[in-house]
C-alpha cells in the first residue's frame, strides 16, 4: 500500500487548512458595486488567509512524500 493511516490524516488536515485560509480570504465585498470598500484590505485578508493556505499547501507535500511506514518486501525483493 502506497499510504497508511498517517498520510491520510496529514492529508486531511492539510485540505482544512487550505479551506479555511480560502474561507478567511472571502468577503470585504461592498454593498454598493461602485463604492470602493477598504475591507478588502484588512490584515486578515492579505496576511494571515495566505500564511494559513501556504501551511496548508506544504504540510500536503510533506503528507505525500513522507514514508508513513515499513514497506512490506515484495517475493522478487526477498529472493536477492
Amino acid at each position: 500500500m502506497l499510504y497508511n493511516k498517517k498520510n491520510y490524516i496529514l492529508m486531511g488536515i492539510s485540505a482544512l487548512l487550505i479551506i479555511v485560509g480560502f474561507v478567511l480570504m472571502s468577503g470585504g465585498q461592498s454593498e454598493d458595486p461602485r463604492a470602493f470598500s477598504p475591507e478588502i484590505f484588512s490584515g486578515r485578508r492579505i496576511v494571515l488567509a495566505p500564511i494559513v493556505c501556504l501551511s496548508g499547501f506544504v504540510l500536503m507535500v510533506y503528507a505525500i512524500l513522507v514514508n508513513g511506514g515499513e514497506r512490506k518486501s515484495t517475493d522478487k525483493e526477498a529472493k536477492e
